[in-house]
Formats: structure tokens, sequence, C-alpha cells
């Protein structure tokens, strides 16, 4: 079986372990993770979201789109107005 087969073949479960597994540095039985096996698993974890989730759902997917609140009123600079107290 390849690489490719077994991703294709993971369960969103084995995923979700995958990934807690990547995130906390721990396996869900407890037992530290290994850096070798944390990058394994990170690498799963990728493959499996490309070819499953949505581009927002991935991991390291960063919103780019608009700012929180409300819009700015322009994008023009303006000056500041300096007060005496």
């Amino acid at each position: 079986m390849d690489y490719q087969q077994v991703i294709d073949e993971m369960t969103p479960e084995v995923y979700a372990r995958l990934k807690q597994a990547v995130e906390t540095g721990r396996w869900p039985d407890g037992r530290l993770v290994t850096p070798e096996q944390r990058e394994h698993a990170l690498q799963a974890v990728i493959a499996w979201g490309e070819r499953h989730l949505g581009t927002n759902e991935r991991v390291g997917f960063i919103d780019k789109g608009g700012k929180d609140g409300d819009a700015c009123d322009s994008d023009e600079p303006r000056p500041i107005r300096w007060q005496d107290s």
C-alpha cells in the first residue's frame, strides 16, 4: 500500500487523532509524540486535508478577507491636527 492510498483510506476519526497528537504533543493514550512522529503525523494531516476538506477548513488556513468592524470612511490619508492644551 502506498502513501496516497493510506491517506485516501484514512478515516475522519484517525485524522482528528493525528491532528490532536500534533497539537498537544501526546497520543490519545498519553504517550509523548516524538519529533519524527510529529513530522509524519503533520504531513498526513496536511495531505488528508488537501483531499477531503475545503480550503478554509485546512490546517494552516489564514483568512485574508476583509477586516472586522465597520469599513473605513476613506482610504485617503488625513493630516494630523495638533491641539495646544
